[in-house]
């Protein structure tokens, strides 16, 4: 029986989904993005989930959309209905979610790691994009891509379709981070660590109020900003740092959580 297309695995307060057609690099098709659909809506849904990572398993991240089966006619809309769901999911988790990038990340290997909320690459990955070369938009960063790095950044990656270093990445804020290869996993747990020193709850919220500041007037939103203060307020987690605060701790690990 052959192994699934996307590999899960939810351990210690992160959840590492790899997409798994390395013979392919990775390149998607209906099987693979319904399943990685599927799967980042059970990593948003466990509460025992902190962190969401998305990995590629062999010699790259991704490659983009399986070219063979779009010159097949296989391609269609419930592809980019799965597609957009995943996407979608990432962005609006109350999770931090980081992309690790690694070999080809293009097409929609790129788009996919532009939905995350953070990106890690390693110095061996090659990035761009490639749909208006095939006939299509980029449907996955076309919304997405100009808030990271601009209008005019985006237009040349969108049209132009060239790849970039990870170097010139980072230098145009594409991705946060390039390591050597051989440490993206601690460069990683670094990463971990750090989300495991922030609120959940805050998290989850900033988030969602960062994405907001992209469509409202900040003087618009200041009842939305005064309510996710409340609900920070509320939690758990500000009474583990003010308690931290009282004793001169000053910083506390919020994972793993206290028991019920």
């Amino acid at each position: 029986m052959p192994e699934a297309s996307v590999l899960y695995e939810a351990k210690s307060g992160v959840a590492t989904l790899t997409l798994n057609r390395p013979a392919a690099l990775n390149a998607l098709d209906n099987d693979l993005v319904a399943r990685f659909a599927d799967r980042v809506e059970a990593a948003e849904k466990d509460p025992d989930v902190w962190v969401v990572v998305v990995r590629g398993a062999g010699r790259a991240f991704c490659s983009g959309m399986d070219r063979t089966a779009l010159s097949a006619g296989q391609i269609g809309d419930a592809f980019y209905r799965h597609w957009i769901r995943a996407l979608n999911c990432l962005e609006d988790m109350d999770k931090l979610v980081v992309g690790v990038l690694h070999g080809y990340s293009i097409g929609g290997g790129l788009q996919l790691a532009v939905a995350c909320d953070l990106r890690l690459a390693a110095d061996d990955a090659v990035l761009g994009l490639g749909a208006t070369r095939h006939g299509l938009v980029p449907d996955g960063s076309i919304l997405r891509l100009a808030r990271i790095i601009g209008m005019g950044r985006a237009k040349e990656l969108t049209l132009l379709n060239d790849h970039i270093t990870p170097e010139a990445a980072l230098a145009m804020g594409l991705v946060n981070w390039v390591v050597p290869a051989g440490r993206l996993d601690a460069k990683l747990s670094e990463i971990v660590e750090k989300a495991f020193h922030a609120s959940r709850t805050a998290t989850g919220q900033a988030k969602r109020l960062l994405q907001a500041s992209f469509h409202t007037d900040p003087r618009d939103m200041i009842e939305e900003i005064i309510r996710a203060q409340a609900v920070c307020r509320s939690s758990w987690e500000i009474e583990a740092a003010n308690r931290a605060w009282d004793t001169r701790k000053k910083d506390v690990r919020f994972y793993p959580p206290p028991s019920p």
